[in-house]
C-alpha cells in the first residue's frame, strides 16, 4: 500500500480528496492536516510514503513543512498542490525538496498518476507552470528583502517593520528601496504584488 499524508486547510476539499484517493486499490490515506504543524506533527506520527501538501496552510506553509520533511523524513516523498499557479511557487517547491508541483484544477486522475510517480522517484510539474517558471526567471529577491517585504505588505510603517524584525529604521528603507527595484516597482505596494503574483514571498 501506498500511504499518503494528506494536508490542506479547507476541510470540505480535504474531505473529497481523502475519499477520491481512497478509492484507489493501493493508496491509504493515512493521516489528515489542516495547517502545516499538524501536516509536520502527523507525518512524523505516521512516516507516510508521500505527503500531499497545499502551499498556503496556517501555521506553517506546505513549501516549509516540505523543507521539514527533506530533513527529518527523506524518505517521504511530498507533492505540492495549489490554487495558485505561480512561477517562484514552484521554484521554491523544488528548493524545497519537493519531488511534484500540481495546481488543482486539474483532474484527480493528474493527481492520482504524479503520487505514484513521485514514488517512484520522478519529478512531476505542470507542464504550463514549468513553463512560465522558465520564463520569469529566478526569485531576485535576497531572504532578508523578502521578510522585509512580507512584514511590509499589510500597510506596516518602516518603525513597524524595523521593531518586528530587530532591524534599524535606515536598513528597512534599504531593503525596501532594494525590493521595490528589483521587481521593476515603483512602490512597496506594487512591490509585494509583483512578489506575490511571481509567488516570490
Amino acid at each position: 500500500m501506498i500511504r499518503i499524508l494528506l494536508a490542506e486547510d479547507q476541510g470540505m476539499m480535504r474531505g473529497a480528496l481523502a475519499l477520491l484517493l481512497g478509492l484507489e486499490d493501493d493508496f491509504e490515506v493515512v493521516a489528515q492536516a489542516g495547517d502545516g504543524l499538524a501536516a509536520l506533527a502527523e507525518a512524523r506520527r505516521t512516516r507516510p510514503d508521500v505527503a500531499v501538501l497545499d502551499i498556503e496552510m496556517p501555521g506553517r506553509s506546505g513549501l516549509d513543512v516540505a523543507a521539514d520533511l527533506r530533513r527529518e523524513l527523506p524518505g517521504c516523498r511530498v507533492l505540492i498542490v495549489t490554487t495558485f499557479g505561480r512561477p517562484g511557487y514552484l521554484r521554491r517547491a523544488m528548493e524545497a525538496g519537493a519531488r511534484g508541483f500540481l495546481v488543482k484544477d486539474g483532474p484527480i486522475e493528474d493527481l492520482v498518476t504524479a503520487i505514484r510517480r513521485v514514488l517512484a522517484g520522478e519529478q512531476v510539474v505542470d507542464p504550463a507552470l514549468a513553463t512560465a517558471a522558465l520564463s520569469v526567471g529566478p526569485n531576485p529577491l535576497t531572504d532578508r528583502e523578502r521578510d522585509v517585504l512580507t512584514a511590509a505588505a499589510d500597510g506596516a510603517t518602516v518603525a513597524d517593520v524595523a521593531g518586528l524584525l530587530h532591524l534599524s529604521e535606515s536598513t528597512v528603507r534599504n531593503y525596501l528601496s532594494s525590493a521595490i527595484g528589483k521587481t521593476g516597482a515603483r512602490n512597496r505596494i506594487e512591490a509585494v504584488g509583483t512578489a506575490r503574483q511571481n509567488g516570490w514571498l
